[in-house]
């Protein structure tokens, strides 16, 4: 049994003073109280700083753990994708496995508890069984070309793996609809870049870099026809279906309310702050998801396009709001997105989060709670 004290405690969007939390040998949480003299308290483990729950990385790319500073800052959507393609066969089958377990490592020690990832092959998926980590593996399937069975074998042989488009632009109509089909049937969620830059919606109106590029490969879309990506998710996708919408940087007003309208709180919006920074010096819409009470979630993409994988450096990019609301992005929100809600995600009896210390925090004069330019944290439990 272990007993841990700080000066906070931040879970279900509320701040506790002078926590106690106590687990069991299994790491399950026992009881959560308030201290008032911990010299009466035996054998209790007292820590500076705020307490939260383990960290859910809601959009990460960990088998391109190995590009890490391969790939300039500000090459722009396009650029970033053709340089992958250029780099991507640089390294040795070792090298990869070797970022993988560092990254699995990092991610685990600054407090991650579960991830929600993006594969394209088999790469990562020996290091995931492995992990302390719980991993939510989308096999991608991506290209106008391309099928889903190469995904589907892949999700048919490992468990924790099931398929999802890879976006609205990169798909014809006939994958797209087989790819839904296949994450319906295993019960999960979809997980799609979403108005990541502004050319997929140009696309849609035959305009931009995009419908360029494909008019030169000669390559046709068969799905323009839904007049944008939003009512193209709408017509095609279930609102029963959960869905992970990832980066969101163009979205606008009409595009969140009809999607908020057809899936409800079935609909996660997963902001990686940095990674749109890194690429395309973008900022996603989170004052407006806020405002319209969206449920918003926190990832930090690949090391392709971050200096690191870290929830909290993530979190920095909003320090005007309050932690409170933040850990609840990065922790409560994720977990209710993938499932895992009545385990993960929140500081409380019966669940089996990580307990997580948050050092360098600051409070306001109203018992507030804020993040600092020195803000980090490192795993307890």
């Amino acid at each position: 049994m272990r007993r841990i004290a700080a000066h906070y405690l931040v879970s279900r969007g509320q701040v506790m003073p002078r926590p106690l939390v106590t687990l069991n040998d299994e790491g399950h949480i026992q009881r959560v109280e308030q201290w008032q003299r911990l010299d009466t308290i035996a054998q209790t483990e007292f820590y500076a700083g705020a307490l939260c729950a383990g960290f859910v990385n809601m959009h990460c790319h960990i088998e391109l753990s190995y590009l890490r500073g391969q790939i300039e800052r500000g090459s722009g959507f396009a650029g970033f994708a053709r340089k992958i393609g250029q780099v991507r066969g640089n390294f040795t089958a070792e090298e990869r496995q070797r970022a993988l377990r560092a990254a699995d490592g990092s991610l685990w020690a600054q407090g991650v508890d579960a991830v929600a990832d993006i594969i394209n092959g088999e790469t990562s998926l020996d290091m995931k069984a492995q992990s302390h980590i719980r991993y939510t593996s989308f096999a991608e399937v991506f290209g106008l070309n391309s099928t889903v069975e190469p995904m589907q074998q892949i999700a048919e042989r490992w468990s924790g793996v099931s398929l999802t488009p890879h976006s609205t632009y990169s798909l014809q109509s006939d994958t797209f609809a087989a790819t839904v089909t296949a994450a319906k049937r295993s019960n999960s969620p979809l997980s799609i870049h979403f108005l990541e830059s502004e050319a997929e919606k140009a696309l849609y109106q035959d305009e931009g870099s995009l419908a360029e590029w494909y008019g030169r490969m000669g390559w046709e879309c068969d799905f323009l026809h839904h007049g944008s990506p939003t009512q193209r998710i709408v017509d095609t996708i279930d609102g029963s279906q959960r869905l992970l919408l990832i980066h969101n940087c163009f979205a606008e007003r009409e595009d969140v309310e009809l999607l908020q309208t057809h899936f409800g709180e079935g609909v996660s919006w997963v902001l990686c702050p940095r990674s749109n920074d890194y690429i395309s010096g973008l900022r996603p819409p989170v004052e407006l998801l806020r405002e319209m009470g969206c449920r918003i979630c926190i990832g930090t993409d690949s090391l392709a396009s971050n200096e690191s994988l870290s929830m909290v450096e993530e979190m920095k990019c909003f320090m005007d709001i309050p932690l409170r609301e933040l850990i609840t992005w990065a922790t409560q929100n994720g977990a209710e997105a993938l499932g895992l809600g009545d385990e993960i995600g929140t500081v409380e009896e019966g669940y089996r989060s990580g307990i997580v210390l948050l050092e360098g925090i600051t409070a306001d004069t109203n018992g507030e709670l804020w993040l600092t330019e020195k803000t980090t944290s490192r795993r307890l439990i």
